[in-house]
Protein backbone atom coordinates (compact mmCIF):
# COMPACT_ATOMS: atom_id res chain seq x y z
CA UNK A 1 0.00 0.00 0.00
CA UNK A 2 1.64 3.59 -0.88
CA UNK A 3 0.85 6.24 1.55
CA UNK A 4 -0.09 9.32 -0.07
CA UNK A 5 1.77 12.36 1.42
CA UNK A 6 -0.81 14.93 2.23
CA UNK A 7 0.43 18.47 2.09
CA UNK A 8 -0.60 20.67 5.05
CA UNK A 9 -0.17 24.62 6.10
CA UNK A 10 -0.75 26.18 9.14
CA UNK A 11 -3.77 27.95 9.92
CA UNK A 12 -1.30 30.45 11.11
CA UNK A 13 0.51 30.99 7.83
CA UNK A 14 -3.15 30.80 6.01
CA UNK A 15 -4.09 34.10 8.36
CA UNK A 16 -1.02 35.58 7.62
CA UNK A 17 -1.49 35.55 3.39
CA UNK A 18 -5.21 35.51 4.03
CA UNK A 19 -6.09 37.84 6.75
CA UNK A 20 -8.48 36.95 10.02
CA UNK A 21 -11.42 34.76 9.23
CA UNK A 22 -14.68 35.09 10.72
CA UNK A 23 -17.66 31.87 11.35
CA UNK A 24 -20.48 32.01 8.63
CA UNK A 25 -23.44 30.04 9.94
CA UNK A 26 -25.43 28.51 7.49
CA UNK A 27 -29.23 29.33 8.18
CA UNK A 28 -30.60 27.91 4.46
CA UNK A 29 -29.63 25.67 2.04
CA UNK A 30 -25.89 26.41 0.59
CA UNK A 31 -27.47 26.60 -2.66
CA UNK A 32 -29.77 29.13 -1.79
CA UNK A 33 -27.56 31.35 0.21
CA UNK A 34 -26.53 33.90 -2.75
CA UNK A 35 -23.62 35.46 -0.03
CA UNK A 36 -22.05 31.89 0.19
CA UNK A 37 -22.18 31.07 -3.11
CA UNK A 38 -20.29 34.12 -3.96
CA UNK A 39 -17.79 34.11 -1.27
CA UNK A 40 -17.25 30.32 -2.58
CA UNK A 41 -16.48 31.54 -6.10
CA UNK A 42 -13.83 34.34 -4.86
CA UNK A 43 -11.90 30.94 -2.90
CA UNK A 44 -12.82 32.57 0.54
CA UNK A 45 -14.09 29.55 2.31
CA UNK A 46 -12.64 27.47 4.33
CA UNK A 47 -14.31 23.87 5.74
CA UNK A 48 -13.68 22.73 9.14
CA UNK A 49 -13.70 19.32 9.77
CA UNK A 50 -12.84 16.93 12.76
CA UNK A 51 -10.26 14.09 11.56
CA UNK A 52 -10.47 10.70 13.13
CA UNK A 53 -8.25 11.80 16.65
CA UNK A 54 -10.88 14.39 16.90
CA UNK A 55 -8.79 17.22 16.03
CA UNK A 56 -9.96 20.16 13.78
CA UNK A 57 -8.18 20.69 10.22
CA UNK A 58 -9.61 22.91 7.39
CA UNK A 59 -9.71 22.40 3.96
CA UNK A 60 -9.72 25.53 1.32
CA UNK A 61 -13.23 25.31 -0.45
CA UNK A 62 -16.87 24.22 0.45
CA UNK A 63 -17.69 20.92 1.88
CA UNK A 64 -20.91 20.21 3.04
CA UNK A 65 -20.96 18.38 5.79
CA UNK A 66 -23.74 18.32 9.33
CA UNK A 67 -20.38 17.99 11.41
CA UNK A 68 -18.81 21.40 9.24
CA UNK A 69 -18.31 24.30 10.51
CA UNK A 70 -17.52 27.12 7.75
CA UNK A 71 -14.84 30.43 7.90
CA UNK A 72 -15.01 33.07 5.63
CA UNK A 73 -11.60 35.05 4.36
CA UNK A 74 -10.90 38.24 3.50
CA UNK A 75 -8.63 37.33 0.73
CA UNK A 76 -9.09 34.23 -1.70
CA UNK A 77 -7.58 30.99 -0.27
CA UNK A 78 -6.58 29.87 -3.97
CA UNK A 79 -3.15 29.17 -3.10
CA UNK A 80 -3.89 26.78 -0.20
CA UNK A 81 -6.44 24.68 -2.63
CA UNK A 82 -4.73 21.26 -2.24
CA UNK A 83 -3.93 21.53 1.33
CA UNK A 84 -4.84 20.31 4.73
CA UNK A 85 -4.60 23.09 7.06
CA UNK A 86 -3.47 22.05 10.27
CA UNK A 87 -3.15 24.01 13.44
CA UNK A 88 -6.65 25.71 13.89
CA UNK A 89 -6.49 28.01 16.88
CA UNK A 90 -10.25 29.41 17.45
CA UNK A 91 -8.60 32.46 19.35
CA UNK A 92 -7.43 34.17 15.44
CA UNK A 93 -10.95 33.94 14.80
CA UNK A 94 -12.98 37.00 14.84
CA UNK A 95 -16.00 36.74 16.44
Amino acid sequence: MKLLKTKTARFSQVIENCGKPQVYTLWQKPSADRHLQAEIKNNRVMTILKSESGTDFGIAGFKESKEARHLIFPKSLKRFAEKRIIGIDWALVRD
